[in-house]
């Protein structure tokens, strides 16, 4: 049994372990010589990547109003970056962005898994941004330098199709999302919304002549000590748009999630001895 935290102890310690960790994460980001990027404009004129993300998973299996919820909160973290340009040799921390949310409202409780348990916390949800926008990094020329995926999956997709292993869990001074500008152009985030979609774009001021795409191999369910697992590669394809001919596939990662809801029927699952 593993050894339960001074918090978990005693919670009314809560709010000052997080203050703490702010402050050192802050005072952390001011000494290791990154610039973060901190200026909005007007709209880059070339598109290098996009996807959208339906907002409500009505199969979450708790009450709708916290996705209803979760979408309001998704409005307000994303005016805290929209527009944000990614200059040369520039860092985008979603963390360091994200803290100025006040500005444009109140968090509402949504859905978030604290120790592997899902509940309804003011500001729950945004991870659901932090996903979109990894999606969108990895189909650019922006370098990851940080990224945190989910352990644990508490409910399927509400998209089907959606490529799997390609979540960002956020947690202000403790897990960041963040990429770094290592070419010579300039580069853009763009969030838009429509009744049911989040949509996001990358931006540049210059054209590409290189679209990504992702893909999954090897996505695979295993079965260990009782537990089934959604095991994935995560795989980015670079073509040529002049050619139209693939130039480069790159496995980027493995992704291994232990699954807290029920598989269909006709999925295999490979038990492990």
């Amino acid at each position: 049994m593993s050894r339960k935290r001074i918090t978990q102890l005693f919670p009314f310690l809560l709010p000052i372990r997080i203050w703490q960790r702010n402050l050192f994460y802050t005072i952390g980001m001011f000494f290791d010589k990154n610039k973060y990027a901190n200026e909005s404009g007007d709209l880059l004129k070339y598109e290098i990547s996009n996807t959208k993300t339906l907002m409500v998973n009505e199969n979450s299996g708790y009450d709708l109003v916290y996705q209803k919820n979760k979408v309001d909160n998704l409005k307000i973290a994303s005016k805290t970056m929209n527009h944000i340009l990614i200059y040369p040799g520039e860092v985008f921390s979603f963390c360091y962005l994200v803290r100025k949310y006040r500005k444009y409202g109140k968090y509402k409780k949504g859905l978030l898994s604290i120790d592997g348990k899902v509940v309804a916390k003011t500001g729950g949800g945004l991870c659901h941004l932090s996903n979109l926008l990894h999606l969108l990094f990895l189909m650019s020329p922006l370098t990851v330098i940080e990224r945190h995926g989910h352990k644990e999956k508490s409910f399927p997709d509400p998209d089907k199709n959606a490529i799997q292993g390609i979540d960002a869990t956020i947690h202000s001074g403790w897990l960041d999302l963040r990429v770094k500008n290592e070419t010579n152009f300039i580069y853009q985030i763009d969030i838009s919304f429509d009744d049911l979609y989040m949509y996001g774009r990358i931006l540049s001021n210059k054209e590409s002549l290189v679209e990504y795409s992702l893909l999954n191999e090897n996505l695979r369910y295993i079965k260990e000590n009782g537990k089934i697992y959604e095991c994935v590669s995560i795989v980015r394809v670079e073509m040529d748009l002049n050619t139209k001919k693939i130039v480069r596939k790159q496995k980027l990662y493995d992704e291994k999630v232990l699954l807290h809801y029920d598989l269909p029927e006709d999925v295999e699952v490979e038990e492990l001895c």
